[in-house]
């Protein structure tokens, strides 16, 4: 029988492609003659077309002889003599439907049909394509899923009882309490074992009229907390027997619904050798510390003098006569050489410490978002139209490159899960003066540079952007997110001593604004740059405060060597006395950070107050420091410094004074 789509040339075409099993049968109820049938159907019943086509449907396809209680013909004759006599497609509910395999058996298939009526010219039905999707992994699944709740019922109803009898024999001393009120709603048996007060003795009754009163005011400490949110809790307090006495007892508790659940030990015994056991642990770790320290120092004192067997021996080398220019040379560079040494190993002694900032680095954000641009297309999906903003001149800032770059990206994730894949996302860079106030902090003055990642997605409800910096806090659906992103964010934001704003509105969009402090353009140099020769200070002053004579002098010497002229100030008081004797002799200030008294960061600030456009450069060994306190938009000198370092910083703060 021909084909009543026959005419339509790209019928057969599309039809045989087809990923979806379809079947082509003719309106001649009750045969239902298959006319034609595409390749996912002939592999979805393992059929040849031989075997189908111009048969009978359901002579072809019958029900399975071995199941009494098949419905398969039979629904599926109704569904077709509905499609025909409406007109319109008939979708039937998931039906078993066994099919026949190559060796003559039955293998049981479920599936979800549909039959459309196909029209002549004239509007009469002239065919039924028959379309169907096998489900039936998905109709075992949820077999499978439906023994499984059958059997955890059966497992609860188990460990209920298991549980009943586990509180009733417990060693353990298992415990309700009400957090209103304090009191005991349940105790089992444990309790009179260990303090002698029996179930009904103590439930109804607060549990501080069974502690000592010296450790009343703790438990209520303790108590509070569980109130507050405090997930769970381990304590320790002493308990009143009912003879009289009094025991230790240690607690695991939590709060749930108003109540608290623990389970508390007796541990008395072994508070009473706590004491005795801390001293000898104490002794052992004090053993343990100085065994490290002397492996440490020893260590150290190895290669530090290697290194000052070297300077030594170079410098009495330099010091013999006749020597020629290329020994000279030679005697220099290894004292340089080391030196650079020495600063390496002091430098991986304050990271071991934790003491040390590992990655600041001076780049350009505007170029870092550049390069970071195709990760977020990637990340963000091809429905996700992003559009970068980055000025003509470069914004550079002080940060861990690495850290900026995730803090962008996250916000860029959080932004394509608010739009649910597709919409509009535009992150832009620029220069900003001053950080508006933030969450209760007062604007902040200086000049920064601001991110801005703009999605036009759902928005943040109001009772939400005041959490979603909160670590874990999250609103996708479990196992969409850790609710870490944004809290990573804004750690970085304060460790590089800027901040994040975040303003939104529900069902239309929000917006993120990261601000970072800007650092002067000369003070990223690109990779690869030729080192400037040093030049001469011009006669400009130079107030040098530093607490190490030693380190003072050689920086007035040095700086003396470039062109400037120096006093020296070996603490903060005297500094600030050399600016009042003489307002106008400074045009720098050169601080270390860390001395007695005022620090260089203290001293730094009060000046700035003063003499708001004085430059002001900062040097430490001490890198944690600024690590903690900040840099406050100060230039930082790191020790040891070379003179070529020296000079550039300097330069820098002179071209910026003169803008």
């Amino acid at each position: 029988m021909a084909s009543p789509l026959s005419a339509d040339t790209d019928y057969p075409q599309v039809f045989l492609a087809c990923a979806s099993p379809m079947l082509l049968v003719a309106a001649d109820a009750p045969d239902f003659t298959v006319t034609d049938v595409n390749q996912a159907y002939l592999a979805a019943t393992m059929r040849t077309r031989e075997s189908l086509v111009g048969r009978a449907l359901f002579e072809a396809m019958p029900d399975n002889p071995d199941d009494p209680v098949a419905t398969g013909t039979r629904n599926l004759r109704s569904s077709m003599e509905q499609a025909i006599a409406s007109g319109k497609p008939d979708r039937m509910a998931f039906q078993k439907y066994d099919i026949t395999t190559p060796n003559g058996g039955f293998e049981e298939r479920w599936w979800d049909p549909v039959n459309t009526p196909i029209k002549d010219a004239s509007g009469r039905v002239t065919a039924v394509l028959h379309q169907v999707s096998d489900v039936t992994a998905r109709i075992r699944a949820e077999s499978a899923l439906r023994a499984l709740n059958a059997d955890l019922e059966s497992q609860i109803i188990t460990r209920s009882r298991e549980r009943s009898l586990t509180w009733t024999v417990s060693s353990e001393l298992l415990s309700v309490i009400d957090l209103r009120t304090g009191c005991f709603d349940r105790v089992n048996p444990a309790w009179a074992a260990v303090l002698g007060w029996t179930p009904q003795e103590m439930e109804g009754v607060a549990l501080s009229e069974f502690l000592l009163v010296d450790d009343v005011d703790a438990s209520k400490v303790i108590f509070d907390r569980l109130r507050d949110g405090e997930p769970m809790l381990k304590f320790e307090n002493r308990c009143r027997t009912k003879d009289g006495d009094w025991r230790w007892l240690s607690w695991v508790a939590v709060p749930f619904e108003g109540k608290l659940y623990s389970s508390t030990r007796d541990v008395h015994a072994t508070r009473l050798q706590a004491d005795s056991l801390a001293v000898a642990e104490d002794a052992l770790r004090q053993a343990q510390k100085m065994e490290a320290v002397v492996q440490l120092t020893g260590g150290v004192a190895h290669d530090f003098n290697n290194l000052l067997t070297v300077i030594r021996g170079s410098v009495d080398l330099l010091r013999r006569p006749n020597l020629d220019d290329s020994r000279r040379a030679r005697y220099i560079d290894a004292i340089g050489d080391t030196a650079d040494r020495a600063a390496k190993l002091t430098a991986q002694l304050l990271a071991f410490a934790r003491r040390q900032v590992l990655k600041p680095e001076t780049f350009d954000a505007g170029e870092s978002l550049n390069e970071v641009a195709a990760i977020i297309r990637t990340l963000t999906g091809s429905r996700i139209v992003l559009e970068t903003i980055v000025p003509d001149e470069p914004c550079f800032i002080l940060a861990d490159k690495g850290q900026f770059d995730t803090a962008i990206v996250n916000m860029s994730i959080n932004a394509r899960d608010a739009m649910e894949g597709e919409g509009s996302l535009t992150i832009a860079v620029g220069p900003i003066s001053g950080i508006p106030a933030i969450r209760s902090h007062a604007p902040i003055a200086g000049d920064y540079v601001a991110v801005t990642v703009t999605d036009d997605g759902s928005g943040i409800s109001a009772e939400h952007v005041t959490r979603i910096f909160e670590p874990f806090f999250t609103t996708k659906v479990e196992g969409q997110g850790t609710g870490l992103g944004l809290s990573q964010v804004i750690g970085f934001a304060k460790q590089s001593d800027g901040d994040i704003q975040v303003e939104s509105s529900p069902g239309k969009g929000t917006t993120f604004t990261l601000y970072l402090p800007r650092m002067m353009d000369e003070a990223a140099e690109p990779v690869g740059k030729i080192e400037l020769p040093t030049v001469d200070g011009e006669g400009i002053c130079v107030l040098v405060v530093e607490d190490n004579s030693d380190v003072g002098e050689f920086a007035v010497q040095a700086l003396r060597e470039l062109g400037y002229k120096t006093a020296l100030a070996l603490n903060g008081a005297d500094a600030l006395k050399e600016l009042e004797n003489d307002e106008g002799r400074f045009q720098i200030l050169f601080s270390d950070v860390v001395m007695p008294g005022m620090s260089g960061l203290e001293l730094a600030q009060e000046v700035r107050r003063l003499r708001p456009a004085l430059p002001i450069i900062l040097t430490s060994g001490y890198s944690h420091v600024l690590a903690q306190n900040g840099r406050h938009g100060f230039e930082l000198l790191h020790k040891p410094y070379s003179i070529e370092q020296l000079s550039r910083v300097f330069r820098k703060c002179i071209a910026w004074k003169a803008l």
